[in-house]
């Protein structure tokens, strides 16, 4: 009972702390950019937004304009990209038990990859829930993409973890094959070749909170979601015999889970683009940092991963100002040699 008790407040103060890092790192990423803004100003717009407080303006009006129109979407749906990833690479790695899986090894990066390269390509100009027709591609393409996946694998009524694995790979070396031969075809491709860049390397693309309306709930509720397979997904470290034998339906979770995590990856994408390495290295941290547990593990990757993301993209919009870097190539660098860190300052052998 002790020990329930003494796990329990551990895992409350975890989170907590977790929690005011990421508020933290909101505000510090919402004054900083082009134009700085003062913390207790922007503490104080938003205090005068949610209509707590009435605080006289001591700022201009292009200041809130700048908070509430631009940076705090972008941040915001900066968190959601990086608690979407992290949650989705911990469900794949629990799940395929295979320490380098991230939430693109079967295929959701390629297919939305192609599915964006092939709006790109098309001379319309539509827009669907406050999003164009790239994000939408890109979403619909990550799920078809892992729909597919999933089929061809399926051996009878099991869907062998290697089978998947193999599948993924060569589904997503045949899709970002057609997505190059379309690019090096296409003359409009050719013009906005910036564009598909841009989405291959990662740019948080929030431009309007009827994006966020759209994505929060599919990011929060798969969160939350991801909570009830902790108990599955400690089970499947002992493998799928392991796991069948304390009671675990192997092939209805497989399913669910993969569902699970393929949806988060995709809303990821849909906004962001193709973000590395947050999917693969926090989870990595977190479960070098705090066990593997995964009660503690799936909602610490979220925390922690938007944490990450926010960071990232703060430093993308500051270090070469008014340039901005791809994030995709600021958590790369930043997240590749932390996790060499985390690994050698274990000094031991990686235990999944």
């Amino acid at each position: 009972m002790l020990a329930k008790w003494r796990d329990g407040n551990r895992l409350i103060l975890i989170l907590l702390l977790l929690g005011i890092g990421l508020v933290l790192f909101l505000f510090l990423a919402s004054a900083f950019g082009a134009v700085t803004i003062s913390f207790p100003n922007i503490l104080k717009m938003t205090l005068n937004k949610l209509a707590v407080f009435d605080f006289p303006a001591t700022w201009m009006s292009v200041d809130e304009t700048i908070i509430f129109q631009i940076r705090l979407p972008r941040v915001i749906g900066g968190i959601l990209v990086g608690a979407a990833l992290a949650t989705a690479g911990a469900l794949f790695q629990g799940l395929l038990r295979n320490p380098m899986a991230d939430p693109y090894i079967i295929g959701t990066s390629a297919g939305a990859a192609l599915g964006a390269t092939i709006a790109m390509m098309l001379p319309v100009n539509l827009a669907f829930l406050g999003f164009g027709l790239v994000p939408v591609a890109a979403f619909c393409g990550a799920l078809a993409t892992v729909i597919l996946v999933y089929n061809l694998a399926r051996v009878g009524n099991k869907t062998p973890i290697v089978s998947m694995l193999l599948a993924g790979f060569v589904v997503s070396s045949l899709l970002a094959a057609i997505m190059a031969l379309l690019i090096s075809m296409s003359d409009r491709l050719g013009l906005n070749l910036h564009s598909v860049y841009s989405f291959l390397m990662g740019h948080i693309s929030v431009t309007s909170w009827g994006q966020i309306a759209v994505i929060a709930p599919l990011v929060i509720g798969g969160i939350i979601s991801a909570r009830f397979f902790a108990f599955h997904l400690n089970a499947f470290s002992l493998g799928e015999e392991g796991a069948a034998y304390l009671g675990i339906e192997v092939e209805r979770d497989k399913i669910l889970i993969l569902a699970l995590g393929s949806m988060l990856t995709a809303a990821a994408v849909s906004i962001s683009g193709l973000i590395g390495f947050v999917g693969l290295v926090v989870p990595h941290a977190v479960r070098l940092s705090l066990g593997p547990d995964h009660r503690l593990l799936l909602p610490a990757s979220a925390l922690a991963g938007g944490i990450f993301v926010v960071m990232a993209d703060l430093l993308a919009r500051t270090l070469l100002a008014p340039v901005e870097i791809p994030v995709g190539i600021i958590t790369a660098i930043i997240g590749a040699p932390f996790f060499i860190y985390l690994l050698r300052r274990t000094r031991q052998e990686y235990a999944f």
